[in-house]
């Protein structure tokens, strides 16, 4: 396993005092609570929580910090680590099956303090008082193509999200030790398969509670309930920003050339959209509050974005005049250039 040099994590010198100790861990704890981070970079951000964490509960425990002193001067950030003979106490497994569910803290800290933290935790084996009854919530994001908030109706996902963890009781302490099992973060993530009814009012950012659908209760207790917040996300039809919504919309050449309907799908339902005459490919049509919910009693607004296609199957007719279209642009051409 990787030797980890809990000095470098904190930033502080290896003759660090408490005080110093303690200042680093807030001011990086504040920095990487992933509460404080976009979706795209969360993941990334509870890793290094959870790397500070457990730097902080070696280098705060003087019974901790003595042997990792000791036997972690000879190695650097990074390096294979052998645990000293003796040292070693409890496997990656054990310490999981000790503290419930999978580990906040790392095969290092495992092997090395897993039985110095079994002690540390005697008494405090109970879940938090907090969760002796009713289930906990869940919180969860569900990220939703266009076109699928638009069909609606009813579709079933798997939505990673988290949970308070059952442990600490989502305070990220046991006593004055960091909590094990999310290693201080207060929560612990957790995949569920759901069926969700998309609302014909949806809109970014829409939180739906979906009860019974959390953690189970304590003793028969009732579940807590999956808050899931709904994203949309622009899809291979559809692209968004924000409430509006823009989409391309296929007409035939000379339908273009002499006006046409067409019937779109929009967020408020199905509309017929008229085609002016003339219209220039890539021309941008604006219906005026077909878009999504904007949060604040609005709606936003659809724009269909024309692109010439011809239909899949021509008849014999419709190539013959095309051939004579080509003919007529062919000599037309020719004409300009014998002219310059």
């Amino acid at each position: 396993m990787e030797f980890q040099d809990y000095y470098e994590v904190l930033g502080v010198p290896r003759d660090a005092d408490a005080d110093a100790i303690k200042k680093a861990y807030r001011k990086l704890a504040l920095k990487w609570h992933p509460d404080r981070h976009a979706e795209d970079r969360r993941e990334e951000a509870e890793e290094q929580f959870k790397r500070v964490s457990e730097a902080y509960e070696v280098l705060s425990d003087p019974e901790k910090r003595k042997p990792y002193d000791k036997f972690g001067k000879d190695w650097e950030h990074g390096q294979e680590f052998t645990p000293p003979g003796g040292a070693r106490s409890m496997t990656r497994e054990e310490f999981e099956r000790e503290f419930g569910g999978a580990s906040g803290f790392s095969d290092f800290f495992s092997s090395m303090f897993g039985d110095t933290f079994r002690r540390d935790f005697q008494g405090h084996t109970d879940r938090h008082q907090r969760y002796r009854y009713r289930g906990p919530d869940v919180q969860a994001e569900l990220h939703l193509g266009v076109g699928e908030a638009i069909r609606g109706g009813k579709q079933g996902f798997q939505v990673a999200g988290s949970v308070a963890c059952e442990r600490c009781g989502g305070v990220g302490l046991v006593g004055e030790h960091v909590c094990p099992t999310c290693a201080g973060l207060g929560s612990v993530r957790e995949t569920k398969r759901v069926d969700v009814t998309i609302p014909a009012h949806v809109r970014d950012g829409m939180v739906l509670r979906l009860r019974g659908l959390g953690q189970p209760g304590d003793a028969g207790a009732e579940p807590g309930d999956l808050l899931l917040t709904i994203r949309l996300e622009s899809d291979e039809h559809y692209s968004v920003r924000g409430a509006d919504v823009e989409a391309n919309v296929s007409v035939a050449p000379w339908d273009a050339v002499f006006g046409t309907k067409v019937e779109v799908r929009t967020p408020r339902g199905v509309t017929s959209v008229r085609i002016p005459p003339d219209t220039t490919a890539g021309a941008k049509l604006r219906l005026r509050g077909q878009g999504f919910e904007d949060g604040r009693g609005g709606h936003g607004d659809f724009f269909l974005v024309v692109r010439l296609a011809l239909p899949a199957r021509l008849t014999k007719e419709q190539r013959e005049l095309l051939r004579q279209l080509a003919d007529v642009s062919s000599g037309a051409k020719a004409r300009g250039e014998a002219a310059s």
